[in-house]
């Protein structure tokens, strides 16, 4: 099949809606939404607390949120994989090779990168205003929802990065969730199968939506950022 042929297919199987591709894309979206959502509730008060917290650790639990931040993926699969089996501590729950096993390796894959770059956010704005909240008599508690929300159009990023991170995952998500047709089958995996098996169309097609969620949820945060500047300076 011939390049352009072969992008005429993958643009065809988009118009038409086809089936495979909608069930693919649908499961790609809940398992990594669902991922970024306890990564959002986790990561960014971690990543505020390891910022304006003076507590013993605290140098150690950076340290450590920043290395996690580049652990390899496949590590992280290969985790939850032992924690999920039959032998494992959770293995009672049978989680393995379900889309909730997936949802587990993405969230703990998105929380130290969420958290990384949200300490960074809040430890600036903690600079700027840590006397006027001393000033003030904000409690520790109260000045880290107070920065979390002053810094919440900021914040995005991390979402973003969050959110990019667990859509382009493979390994661990292959790992834990056995890339089964119609159960735990997500974009990436999908592309990689499909790839190997010669049925180049639909790893286009599924690439070509990839990239798109991915662009359409940055021009937004780029539009809801600039809003948000030239409304409240």
């Amino acid at each position: 099949m011939s390049f352009a042929a072969t992008f005429s297919d993958a643009f065809s199987l988009l118009a038409t809606f086809d089936a495979r591709v909608a069930e693919i894309v649908w499961l790609s979206i809940r398992v990594s939404g669902t991922a970024v959502v306890l990564g959002t509730i986790i990561g960014l008060p971690l990543g505020a607390i390891l910022a304006i917290g003076r507590w013993p650790g605290q140098q150690v639990g950076t340290v450590l949120v920043n290395a996690l931040m580049g652990a390899p993926a496949v590590v992280i699969g290969v985790v939850v994989y032992l924690l999920l089996s039959r032998s494992g501590p959770f293995g009672q729950f049978g989680l393995l090779f379900s889309p909730t096993a997936m949802v587990i390796a993405q969230t703990i894959l998105v929380i130290p990168l969420m958290a990384a770059i949200s300490r960074q956010v809040v430890e600036d704005a903690w600079q700027r205003y840590a006397e006027e909240l001393f000033v003030m008599r904000f409690s520790w508690w109260h000045s880290l929802t107070t920065l979390l929300y002053d810094c919440r159009h900021s914040l995005l990023v991390a979402v973003l990065a969050g959110l990019g991170r667990a859509m382009s995952e493979v390994g661990a998500v292959m790992i834990v969730g056995g890339n089964i047709d119609g159960v735990t089958r997500v974009m990436t995996t999908a592309i990689a199968l499909e790839t190997s098996k010669g049925d180049l169309p639909l790893a286009i097609a599924l690439g070509i939506v990839l990239l798109g969620v991915i662009l359409i949820l940055n021009a937004v945060a780029h539009l809801m950022r600039g809003w948000a500047m030239r409304r409240y300076g």
